[in-house]
């Protein structure tokens, strides 16, 4: 093993939980100049390792350059008022930049080098250890909090599961928890025998095999024309001048307000789904390729589906379902009832079979050939039996943990 390469870790399920902070206005302008010192930090580190390869041939590690943060502390006096957990985290954002590079290079994509970050590319910092660099306090009314920063104190915040709004400007927490045994049993629901094929569309946000439909919102369209205004007033406004501020926050805030309603329909669509079916089958859609169309660029875009598949995924994951990822290909133009496959132009939303007569709803059909492509990925062929949690057919099954080894319970922290 070369010494770039290190041995592969153990994963361990985790939970992200995110809450909405209310730093007081000295507490705001530590942590606007907390980033500002962070970014020039990953910035050195990142000049550091190109000029080491450029100059001398020389790798540099994340332990080389962490053993290097107290010289630059002595310094540059000011960052010693940052934690020094904050600023190790920034030399391993930098490591992992790396990491993430070679192993582009080693699968033949397209590498992207680790570019330099202006100070408005960085807006997040990291507290990785709960009990010494950040601790939570449980508050009393209304779900209130307090979160302890080390070298900050404490700062209120609002203990809730879910945030409807955060409005540009405020502050937000995401707090990182390793799940237990007893933790992951309490999110399994009771067992469900009941299949469903999942084709996701335009039309139609998605189309069950059990003729059953999801309505597309259009939540971008909605607000095209409100955010059009928005952007137009934006442009006008003089460079540099506070009226163009507000103008940008109040486009920033639309764009906000979009990805918002979007989430929380996703988030509601997936429960229930999850709570209903014990066996979910979609398709292994690559939806940047999709992107590429402009005609139906913006509509695929304004559809989320990649959100839709990733929560899922993880949603599933969670309640002890199994999610299976099927082969699109031809999934619309073959008959669900015979197997007579014909090219069929999008715009016909019938699916006519010559061989067996079946007349039926394009996206109806799809669906059914899902359910069946996974049926048999699965190795079930339309029986239902007992989950087989192992088997990887083409696309992909989600791990179903029944008894999982117990882990303790640890947090980190960025916001």
């Amino acid at each position: 093993m070369s010494k770039r390469e290190k041995p592969p870790k153990e994963k361990k399920p985790t939970k992200t939980y995110q809450f909405r902070l209310y730093p007081t206005h000295k507490q705001e302008r530590t942590l606007e100049r907390w980033l500002v010192l962070c970014c020039e930090v990953y910035n050195a580190a990142l000049d550091e390792r190109k000029s080491a390869y450029r100059m001398a041939g020389v790798s540099r590690s994340y332990e080389d350059q962490c053993a290097e943060v107290p010289g630059c502390k002595a310094a540059r006096p000011d960052l010693a008022e940052v934690p020094s957990q904050v600023l190790q985290d920034v030399v391993k954002r930098v490591d992992l930049a790396f990491e993430s590079f070679f192993q582009r290079v080693k699968e033949g994509q397209k590498p992207g080098y680790p570019r330099f970050k202006s100070r408005f590319r960085y807006h997040s910092l990291t507290f990785k250890q709960f009990g010494n660099s950040f601790n939570v306090l449980a508050g009393g009314k209304n779900n209130r909090g307090v979160l302890v920063l080390a070298k900050l104190g404490q700062v209120k915040m609002v203990m809730h599961r879910a945030i409807k709004r955060t409005p540009t400007g405020k502050w937000l927490v995401n707090i990182t928890v390793e799940l237990c045994e007893k933790e992951l049993q309490e999110k399994q629901l009771p067992p469900s025998h009941e299949a469903v094929g999942i084709d996701v569309g335009l039309k139609t946000f998605a189309y069950l095999s059990t003729k059953e439909e999801i309505a597309n919102p259009r939540f971008f369209r909605e607000e095209e024309s409100a955010l059009s205004r928005a952007q137009r007033k934006l442009s006008q406004a003089l460079k540099g001048s506070k009226e163009r501020e507000k103008k940008r926050k109040i486009v920033a805030r639309t764009h906000e307000r979009i990805a918002n309603r979007r989430k929380n329909f996703i988030e509601q669509e997936v429960c229930k789904l999850v709570a209903r079916f014990g066996f979910l089958a979609v398709e292994a859609l690559v939806v940047r390729n999709l992107v590429k169309n402009p005609k139906l660029a913006k509509s695929i875009a304004d559809a989320s589906w990649s959100q839709f598949f990733t929560r899922l995924l993880c949603k599933a994951e969670e309640a002890g379902r199994v999610v299976v990822k099927v082969n699109p290909a031809y999934t619309s133009q073959t008959c669900s009832a015979c197997g007579h496959r014909q090219p069929i132009p999008l715009s016909v939303r019938v699916y006519e079979c010559p061989t067996c007569g079946l007349v039926i709803h394009r996206d109806h059909n799809g669906s059914k050939n899902i359910l069946a492509d996974a049926y048999q990925a699965v190795g079930r062929h339309s029986r239902v039996i007992p989950e087989a949690p192992g088997l990887e057919p083409w696309g992909v099954v989600t791990n179903t943990r029944a008894h999982p080894s117990h882990r303790s319970s640890t947090a980190s922290e960025t916001f």
